[in-house]
Order: structure tokens, then sequence, then C-alpha cells
């Protein structure tokens, strides 16, 4: 699509064509702030908050966003006067795409923390917010393999951290998200503040327990200046867990052309996502809360069977199909999906895997739930890319195939869908240390690459190295001889049927 000056930008005073849903309310304040404000956030969370205030009349929420990547969706929020849309991209009963477009206006406005860290501090420490959600994905929490606090990244924030809470050093650029949070938190705590909640909306079991484990490491490092803060954050802070689930696609330049067609105006914010949302959250407040529940989210006292569920059956078969999608060239998660080198293997890794291992929640249909998963993953309409889904396996891996295979592997049974699932993403690292293609996995790529180097490079010698990196898998599980012997025979089965593609 050519673009010229006469297309306008979306904003407070467009007129929206008919069909496209219009903001219903607009944040009289900040209440969140939002640390890693992308795609997902825009479909979910921001959803939730909008739909919560129209219904309640409630306008305190209105929230401020952290854009960790890029300084360039702030300003497209900005110039188009805190709104944005969200294109819902479904399929009717004979295959048809539906779509949908609403513009949301939750979101009150986005800051860079490299340009504008003394922003988002001060809207942390401000009485008038009450909760500081996160979507900063598994990496952003600074953990290394075996689950502690990596001191090398979060070093400069917490040097800062700790010059201002001893008042000797201004406001400087925050590194990294998880230094962000307890910087703010800081400022919260120099101000006298009011309790807060902070809230981990992040695909990992027991979110919110692991995000204070990290916190608490990142305090202690700090030394005695932040004996204080330490005891405020025991009394004045809560840290409920959650689960999220909406598939929301990498936005692309198809997806703003599309919904320029539909509005006739310009929106550098957009986004599509499908249809289905969820979001289950422990009822732990420090204080005031959004009431997300007239949106639809459902408060419970424990998360940790909705979480446990979600992560291994949606998260881990998305896992499974995206290493195995990208060994057979499938861009897309929809092409992949129903492909019959992957097809079965997704179904088997879902059925007898995933759900038998799971606890089943209160009032949750999980057959239900699966087979809705594989057509939610047809979807072709979402754009959902296998690049996007196989990121960071060394961080995702424990938390979406670790608790399964475990579970199977205490009742003397191999599982062979996660074998294969681990094969599939073996041989994708073997191929990509190989070729020198990105591992896409920052916080685990020297360990990977280092040992591939290490064997002799054949798919089942790397296989079964890969299995006992620290921290991917279980002790019982990296050292178990059978299920080594299958991850190996699944990954020359791979090998051989990639190599026939080239």
């Amino acid at each position: 699509m050519t673009h010229t000056s006469v297309v306008p930008r979306l904003g407070p005073q467009t007129v929206l064509p008919a069909g496209v849903a219009p903001a219903p309310v607009v944040p009289a304040g900040v209440g969140i702030v939002h640390l890693g404000w992308g795609a997902f956030h825009r479909a979910h969370q921001a959803v939730y908050t909008q739909e919560a205030m129209a219904a309640s009349g409630d306008l305190r929420w209105g929230i401020l966003g952290d854009v960790e990547r890029t300084p360039a969706l702030a300003a497209a929020l900005a110039a188009q006067g805190g709104r944005y849309t969200v294109l819902t991209v479904g399929r009717d009963s004979d295959g048809g795409v539906v779509e949908r477009a609403q513009v949301v206006a939750s979101v009150v406005g986005a800051a860079y923390p490299r340009e504008e860290t003394a922003r988002l501090l001060a809207a942390m420490a401000a009485p008038s917010t009450h909760v500081i959600t996160l979507t900063v994905t598994e990496k952003g929490y600074l953990r290394t393999r075996e689950g502690r606090l990596d001191l090398d990244q979060a070093r400069p924030d917490v040097e800062a951290f700790a010059a201002e809470l001893s008042g000797t050093e201004a406001a400087s650029a925050a590194v990294t998200a998880m230094g962000l949070l307890v910087r703010g938190l800081g400022a919260r705590f120099r101000a006298g503040a009011t309790p807060v909640t902070v809230l981990s909306c992040d695909n990992m079991a027991h979110n919110g327990k692991v995000l204070k484990a990290v916190v608490d490491e990142f305090v202690a490092a700090a030394g005695p200046v932040a004996q204080g803060f330490a005891a405020w954050l025991a009394t004045s802070t809560t840290w409920p867990s959650s689960m999220v689930d909406r598939i929301t696609p990498a936005v692309t330049a198809a997806t703003l052309d599309r919904v320029e067609e539909i509005l006739g105006a310009r929106d550098e914010a957009a986004i599509a996502a499908e249809p289905f949302k969820q979001w289950v959250i422990e009822d732990a407040f420090a204080g005031p809360r959004p009431p997300w529940e007239l949106a639809g989210a459902e408060l419970t006292d424990d998360v940790a069977p909705w979480e446990e569920a979600k992560l291994r059956m949606l998260n881990g078969t998305h896992s499974l199909i995206a290493y195995a999608g990208r060994l057979f060239g499938y861009a897309t998660m929809a092409e992949a999906v129903v492909a019959p080198e992957i097809a079965d293997h997704a179904r088997a890794y879902l059925l007898d895997d995933a759900l038998p291992s799971v606890t089943v929640p209160t009032g949750a249909d999980l057959p239900a739930y699966a087979r809705s998963l594989l057509d939610r993953f047809a979807n072709p309409a979402t754009g959902h890319t296998t690049r996007q889904v196989s990121t960071d396996g060394t961080q995702k891996i424990p938390f979406r195939w670790g608790g399964a295979l475990d579970h199977h592997l205490a009742a003397g049974r191999v599982p062979q869908g996660i074998a294969f699932g681990l094969a599939a993403w073996s041989e994708f690292v073997r191929r990509a240390v190989r070729d020198g293609v990105d591992l896409g996995d920052p916080a685990g790529a020297e360990a990977l690459t280092a040992t591939v180097a290490a064997t002799g490079g054949g798919a089942e010698e790397v296989a079964r190295a890969l299995l006992t990196i620290p921290g991917l898998l279980s002790e019982v599980a990296a050292t178990h001889p059978a299920l080594s012997d299958a991850v190996a025979a699944h990954a020359r089965a791979l090998a051989a049927a990639s190599d026939a593609l080239l």
C-alpha cells in the first residue's frame, strides 16, 4: 500500500466507520504501570482493563506502558492521542475469515526507559498507582539456567538502585526491566507511598513467586543500604501469580495496512489477535485494583492448576510445533500444525503427555480445551510464525515440558511426544549452530554452541548432550537412559527427514 500525507492518523477525533468499536471510556489518570508494553499486553491486559472501566465506571485505571525494545511505539501512541486498534481475526464455521476491529484507549502513555526512566520511576512511586504489571518474557527475569539472578546483567541497575536509596545519584537510564521495577519500588519507598501490587503476567509457572525471588536477590545484592527497603517490601507489596492466554502474532506491515483499510486512518500501534482470551489471577492484592472480573477475568485463590494446564498444554504444544515446523520449512504455525510430519506428534504430546500430567482446575474442561487448541493454532489469519515461537528454548523448556516429563518418568513411562519435541529442538539447535543461524536464545546461546561444538556433530550425539545442559531438565530426566535413547532416535529420524527436503 502506498501511503501519502492525505491518510490521517488515528486519534481521539477520528470518525470511525460502521462496524469498528470505539473506545467506550477514557481513563481519568494512571493507576497501572505496565513493564513490557508490547503486542501481547495491548491485546490482553489493556483490553481487559478498558472493559473493566467501561463496566464499572471506575476510570482510575489508565495504563502507562514501559516499551523495552524501541521508542517507536511510545512515539506512535503519543501521536495517536493514546489510541490504537486491536484487530480480532477468526474463522467462521465454513473456514472463512471473520474480522472485528476495536479501538483501545486504556493506555494513556508509553515511555522508553533509555530516554524516560525518570518518568517511569515517578509513575511507580505515585500514590495513584496501585498495580504494576509485567509481560517481559522469561528472559526479562534475568535468571540463570540454575534459576538465580544473573548479577552480571543486573549489576548496573543494582548499583543505581543502591545509589538512589542512599540519595547520592539522580535517576540514570534503567538497563533491565528487573532493574526498572526494583528502582521504581525504591522510589515508592522513598516517597512513603501506599502499598502496591506487582502482578506478573508472563508464561512461567508460579510467576509471582519467581518474580519475588528474583527481586529479593536483586535487593540483597545492593547490600546494607537496602535493609529498610527490604522490610518495607515485605509489608507493603504483594506478588500474585496469574495465567494469561491469547495468541498474538508479531505485528507486520500487512497488519498495519489492513487496519488502515478498515479504519481509513493510519495506526502505527495496531495489532492483530485471535478471538479467544483468558486471564486467571490470584486474588492477593495489596490495595485497590480494576474490577477485571467484570471483563471476564477469573479471580481465584490458587492459580497454579491453571498455570500448569496452560503452560504444558498450550505453550508446550506450541513449542513442539514451532521447532518441528522450522525443520520442515513451515513459516507459520497454522501450516505446521496440520503438516503430516508434525500433526500426529503434536496431538500425541497434547493428549497423551500434557493432558494426563496436569491437575484439573476447578470448573475446567481440559479435554475440550485441548480440542480447541489445535483449532486455534490452525487459524491462518493470525499469521503466528514458527520463528516467533521458537525463541528462548533454554528458558521455556523447563516450564513447558519439564513438569510433564518428570510426571511420566516417575510413572515408568517415556513420553514420546515430549521426546519428539526435545529432538526437534535439539535438531534445530544443531543445524542453527552448524549453519550460523541465530538461535534466538540469548540466555542459552553460549552453552548451546559450546555443547554442539564438543560433540561429533551428529544428530544423536548432539541430542544426548543437550539434554544434560544445567537447568534444562531435572537431574532424573537429564540422566534417564530410556529418555536419552528416545530423543536420540527421534533426532536421527528428524535429521534424515529434513535432509531429504534439501
